[in-house]
Order: C-alpha cells, then sequence, then structure tokens
C-alpha cells in the first residue's frame, strides 16, 4: 500500500467514526464522562457537536474548545473540587450564615471560581466565545440548557441570547456554561436582565432538561453519524448513602440533590431509540472493597473515588462498544422515515 493509499484509509476512516455526543448533567459524577470521552476518543471517534447540562455542559464546553480527553484526564487529577465551594463571610458563619446566603443572594455559594476556571481553560484553546466555536454552516458546535426561573422555561444557550437581544457570537461560553450548572440553592443563580431591565434568574438546566439529547437528532430524520448520550446510572446493589439532615439548609439541599440525580426513563423509554445509544455510566464506585454512590453535590470526592468514577466511564464505553453498531440502530429506529 502506497503513503497516498494509507493516508486515503485513515481519512475515510476517521470520516466513518465522527459522533456527535450529549453530556447527562450531574455535577460531580461528570468526572465519569471524562473517562466515557476519552474511551471513545481511544476507539477512533472524534466529536463533530456536543450538547449538555450541568456537569455535562462543563465536559462539553472542553470537547467543542478541543481537548481531548487525555489532557481532561490531567485535569481532572490535578482539580481541587472544593474549589468549586467558593464562600464568602456570610458562609463561613455556619447554618446561620448559610441561611443568610440564600436569602440575600439565592444561594450558598458563589460560582465565580467555576466560571474563571472554565474560561482560562478555553482561552488556552482560543475558544472562550461563541464565535470560536461556530461551524461552516453558521451553527454552533455546542449547546447547553439551562432554567429562568423568572419565566419558568427552559432555555438552550447560545441561541437563546437571542432573547436577550444579545450578540451570540461575542458572549463568552463560560458565563453560558456556569448558568447550566447554577444548582439552586447550591449556587447563586446567574442574573441576565432583559431589554426591560427585569432581571432572570437562570439555574441548573438539569431541573428541565438533564438528558437533551434530542437538540442534536430529534427524531425526523436518519442521521449521516451517530448521536451518542452519556448518562449515569446507579446500581441497585449499591447501599443508599445517608446524608445528614440536621437543618432547613440540609433539608433543602436534599432535594434538589434527589431532583437532579433522578433519572427521567419515562422520556428515554419513549424516544427513538435514545436507550440504545446511551453509554451507561455508574455513578457506583468500589472503594477498599466498599460500594459507593456518589451524588451530585459530592464535592469532597477523594482522588481515590475520583479515579474510581474515571473508570466508570472507560468501563462503560467498553461495554457500549462491543453492542454498537450504527447501520443496525438506523435500520431499527429510522428505517420508516
Amino acid at each position: 500500500m502506497t503513503k497516498a493509499q494509507l493516508l486515503h484509509r485513515i481519512k475515510r476512516v476517521r470520516k466513518m467514526l465522527r459522533c456527535n455526543g450529549v453530556l447527562e448533567g450531574g455535577g460531580v459524577k461528570g468526572i465519569g464522562h471524562v473517562g466515557a470521552v476519552h474511551a471513545l476518543e481511544q476507539a477512533g471517534y472524534r466529536f463533530e457537536r456536543v450538547a449538555g447540562s450541568s456537569a455535562g455542559a462543563i465536559v462539553a464546553a472542553l470537547i467543542a474548545a478541543d481537548y481531548h480527553g487525555e489532557e481532561m484526564a490531567q485535569l481532572m487529577k490535578s482539580l481541587d473540587y472544593m474549589k468549586f465551594k467558593q464562600t464568602d463571610l456570610l458562609d463561613r458563619l455556619g447554618t446561620t450564615g448559610k441561611l443568610l446566603s440564600v436569602l440575600l443572594h439565592y444561594g450558598i455559594y458563589s460560582a465565580q471560581y467555576l466560571e474563571q476556571w472554565l474560561n482560562d481553560l478555553l482561552m488556552k484553546k482560543h475558544a472562550a466565545c461563541f464565535r470560536d466555536v461556530k461551524t461552516a454552516d453558521g451553527s454552533y458546535r455546542l449547546q447547553v440548557t439551562t432554567v429562568d426561573l423568572t419565566t419558568q422555561e427552559l432555555l438552550v444557550m447560545p441561541q437563546d441570547l437571542r432573547k436577550f437581544h444579545i450578540d451570540i457570537d461575542s458572549f463568552p461560553i463560560a458565563k453560558a456554561v456556569r448558568m447550566s450548572m447554577s444548582i439552586p440553592i447550591f449556587y447563586e443563580p446567574y442574573v441576565l436582565k432583559d431589554t426591560n431591565g427585569v432581571p432572570h434568574y437562570l439555574v441548573d438546566g438539569g431541573l428541565l432538561s438533564n438528558y437533551p439529547i434530542n437538540l442534536l437528532d430529534d427524531g425526523k430524520k436518519a442521521p449521516l453519524i451517530p448521536t451518542f448520550g452519556f448518562k449515569f446510572q446507579s446500581s441497585a446493589s449499591c447501599p443508599v448513602c445517608i446524608k445528614p439532615c440536621e437543618n432547613i439548609i440540609d433539608y433543602v439541599k436534599l432535594i434538589i440533590s434527589t431532583l437532579l440525580d433522578a433519572y427521567d426513563n419515562e422520556q428515554t423509554e419513549k424516544a427513538k431509540g435514545d436507550r440504545d445509544r446511551s453509554i451507561l455510566i455508574s455513578s457506583a464506585i468500589q472503594i477498599n472493597g466498599e460500594a459507593k454512590k456518589i451524588s451530585t453535590t459530592d464535592f469532597d470526592i477523594t482522588q481515590a473515588e475520583s479515579e474510581a468514577l474515571y473508570q466508570n466511564g472507560i468501563d462503560a464505553v467498553e461495554h457500549f462498544l462491543k453492542h454498537w453498531n450504527f447501520n443496525r440502530w438506523k435500520q431499527t429506529y429510522r428505517s420508516i422515515l
């Protein structure tokens, strides 16, 4: 085989292994996404378009900026997740201070550190604004969800920035992601004012659409490349982790965590083939022979727990690819279109 023929074959294989990716929200569990992305890339896949909610939006933004799985894995190993719980003077005053933070700022922790951390990473890849992830057809490689509490509706960024008459191309991606991952009560909401000066409180997109796979494939036509979903699941054999509930703040955080950890199985079952193209990542890990379930707000996760969750993502992809066949999937779910 000549060098030209070899290059042609490589290009053809790469074209065959293009895909889109939709990443479910899940807070700290997003570490599992990184393992799954790395494993899928190792299998030869490259992402064209990505979408996500909450923690899925963070990983999706890094993919859109051309971070590879190996790079994200290195970032994960050096990251102190407790810094994402950015506190101020009030938060250091115990339960009373946290309650005052909720009353005054509608959230306990600031998300400014997370936003700045992500923006710095995106700038290193020259992909800090949405213009930097624009495709040849004028669309955007990245979409993230957020919930507008003021109008009680789901927003998809960047396109819904038009409702606020904001220039999409110059809007920072990190701000859109911050909107998407602002867990209610846990984080202060992102406030965006409309043209009438009315403040809109934007929070975690997972409240209304934690697994927005329809953003990249609406089920109305046979796709040219597969859209893979990255979704978390817990093991029935994993014991339920008992969370302390000693005050009103603990109580509200438990409600929010339960909502965000819940799975919309009914929606997945009704969608055309979504379950069969979903890479199911276990949120249950084994540490020293003991099972533990990682939840959305476990920011005190240890290095060993983080590595175990990362490995769960790798294992999920390896299991998925043993059974995946794109042509068979299309014949099953899109042949009538």
